[in-house]
This record gives structure tokens, sequence and C-alpha cells, in this order.
């Protein structure tokens, strides 16, 4: 049986849509940029990532209850194995446009989790509010890889 969504859940399916092509679009453009290897390759990941949530999103606009068991942790380790530490002797040296690259989508990805939480509450379904949870949780740990980078190349001061 094809989902049956509401307008108010089209609507914010459509919503999320926009959110995720921007975040493939950006993460796309900003791996193009970014002088940091290391950096380029997480938001290359990301990217791919991204590009997955929208096909996810884009299955529900057309009625069908997407699989997503079981993506979310081979995504995390393989990102996890990635993110070395760098010597404290390193902090600070980094590169001035990386380091806006990483604010604005760190900014973003805090904007796009956000949406998603609203998003879940407002779906009927149990089904679908699983699978954008799902999406969120992703996003979260996108943000919380961006955030750790930045901080172990001394872009971001925790105080």
């Amino acid at each position: 049986m094809p989902l049956q969504l509401t307008q108010k859940e089209k609507m914010l399916l459509m919503d999320q849509r926009t959110h995720e092509e921007t975040c493939v679009d950006k993460y796309t453009k900003y791996s193009n940029q970014a002088q940091d290897p290391q950096l380029k390759q997480l938001f290359n990941s990301h990217a791919a990532k991204e590009q997955e949530h929208l096909k996810t999103i884009n299955q529900m606009l057309s009625g069908q209850v997407p699989n997503v068991g079981g993506q979310q942790n081979q995504g995390q380790q393989q990102m996890n194995g990635n993110q070395a530490p760098v010597p404290s002797a390193v902090q600070g040296n980094y590169n001035q446009e990386d380091a806006k690259l990483c604010k604005d989508m760190l900014m973003t990805e805090k904007y796009v989790s956000g949406a998603y939480d609203t998003a879940v509450f407002e779906f009927r379904d149990n089904n679908i509010r699983q699978v954008l949870n799902h999406i969120q949780k992703e996003e979260q740990q996108h943000g919380a890889e961006i955030f750790q980078y930045m901080e172990s190349k001394g872009m971001y001061q925790v105080q």
C-alpha cells in the first residue's frame, strides 16, 4: 500500500528535499574549494551521504517508505577512522578560507537538523518518523565531525 501523505507532510518533505539539495551543492562546491585534503575528504563523504538523504526524501514523496536500517554505523566508522587528532604544535595554523567553509557548513547542519526535529513531530506514520529521525542523527553526526575537525585545527575554541 503506497504511503498516504497529508498536505502538511508533503510540504515538510519538500522543504527537506530543498535542504538536502542545498547540502549536496554546498558540500560538493566546498570540497573543491577546500585546501586541506582531510577537509576535502570530509566534505566529499558528507556530500555522498546528503545525496542518499535526498534519494530517501524523494522516495517518501513518491509514496514509498524507504528502508534505512544499518547504513548509519558504516558511515560513522569510516569517518571516525579518518579523524586523526592534529598535534598541538600545529593547532591554530589553519587556512582562513577552510575555516569559513567549516563555519558555514556547521551552521547549515545545525539548521537542517532542527528542521528534521520539527518534521519528526509532524508525521502520523511511525515508519516515516523513524526514517526522518535516522537522517537527523546523520545530520548531527556531520555537524559533530565538522566540529571535531575545526577543534583539532584550532578553528573552534571551546571556552
